[in-house]
């Protein structure tokens, strides 16, 4: 079979033949051309889905950040007590570097925690039964080197470090939220808590500064349970 191809070669490849080639070569370059373009988009495409994944990843990264600056609510619970109902809680709170900082140069924060209730109601809104705050004061006293949290308005206590300090802001006092008789026995109520570093205690111009600076802007996100009241 070999010897008889090798044969008839110069017979096959007549003018006919060539002319005929030459014709196709314009489409297989255009062809050529044609996946070049395709290629270069799909290239550019996936490029593009590339920068459009890292920089979901990045904004994720920030987030989290974002998320470990802030405060949490690991605990709350209502209990009822002799003197009424009480709220016992356990926050998740460092302070930034700027807020420690403002704190050992003797400005005071002030964290506040927000409580409200709601009993629901199948004919109307729901009833907005009571809202309750609790302020605490951390600060530092440059003379006796001591941190002090207080509950505004009221006793403080004096700590040797930062850390014991943020240990009563984390896991403050049990505080009254409501008296003998302000919710009615055996009803459910909704419960929303808050605690955010409160600047309405400062002045007016610090305010002002502290808005516009995300060092400030510290506060937990809503936590809602349900509790029914059942006084002892």
């Amino acid at each position: 079979m070999k010897p008889l191809l090798r044969k008839n070669w110069p017979k096959l490849l007549t003018t006919e033949h060539l002319r005929r080639m030459v014709h196709f070569i314009p489409h297989f370059y255009g062809i050529a051309i044609a996946l070049r373009t395709v290629v270069r988009h799909i290239l550019l495409k996936f490029h593009l889905l590339l920068g459009l994944m890292l920089t979901c990843l990045c904004l994720m990264s920030s987030g989290v950040a974002l998320a470990l600056d802030g405060i949490e609510i690991k605990e709350a619970r209502i209990e009822a007590s002799e003197d009424g109902y009480r709220l016992a809680s356990i926050f998740d709170l460092d302070l930034n570097h700027g807020l420690e900082d403002a704190v050992t140069k003797g400005i005071p924060l002030y964290f506040t925690t927000e409580i409200e209730l709601t009993r629901p109601r199948w004919y109307w809104l729901d009833e907005k039964t009571l809202r309750s705050k609790h302020t605490l004061r951390l600060s530092y006293n440059v003379l006796t080197r001591k941190y002090i949290v207080s509950v505004v308005g009221s006793v403080q206590q004096s700590f040797n470090s930062l850390e014991e300090a943020l240990f009563l802001v984390r896991r403050p006092n049990r505080w009254l939220i409501a008296g003998r008789g302000a919710l009615k026995n055996g009803e459910v109520y909704n419960v929303s808590l808050r605690m955010a570093l409160n600047l309405e205690f400062m002045s007016k111009p610090f305010q002002v500064n502290a808005i516009n600076n995300s060092d400030w802007k510290l506060s937990s996100d809503r936590k809602n349970f349900s509790f029914k009241a059942d006084e002892k």
